[in-house]
């Protein structure tokens, strides 16, 4: 693993964004998940246990798939304390009208978007990196 990167252009310059092939929905649960099931992320709110699943197995328990994503992983190595990648992808994203929702891993940020608009949000998020390094 490369250095981690706490500079907000260098980050940016150095997202990388790179294109899940499966697709993913988020979805809520308030029973535990049988225990084959694993979830790419969770988060326990108030409600319940929020879930990242594959589109397949969210269709196969039943759940609402409603609103299929697209993970883009932003390759760099931005620093948990690092300001400004994020709002960076959130804005192009949301100035181009493409709703967009951030996952943080201790690594990487993961932006999740529209299946439909997954290949236009990677020419977007492209753009902006290469806007970055000049």
């Amino acid at each position: 693993m490369g250095t981690v990167v706490r500079d907000t252009s260098a980050m940016i310059a150095g997202m990388a964004p790179k294109l899940d092939p499966e697709t993913y929905v988020f979805a809520s649960v308030t029973n535990p998940l049988p225990d084959h099931i694993t979830p790419l992320a969770s988060f326990t709110e108030d409600e319940g246990l929020s879930v990242i699943l594959t589109l397949r197995t969210a269709q196969d328990m039943a759940l609402n798939t409603d609103i299929p994503m697209r993970r883009i992983t932003l390759s760099v190595h931005s620093a948990l304390d690092g300001v400004g990648l994020t709002a960076a992808v959130a804005s192009t994203l949301a100035d181009n009208g493409i709703a967009c929702n951030m996952v943080a891993g201790f690594h990487h940020d993961h932006a999740f978007v529209p299946a439909e608009d997954a290949e236009q949000a990677m020419q977007l998020l492209k753009a902006r990196a290469q806007e970055a390094t000049t």
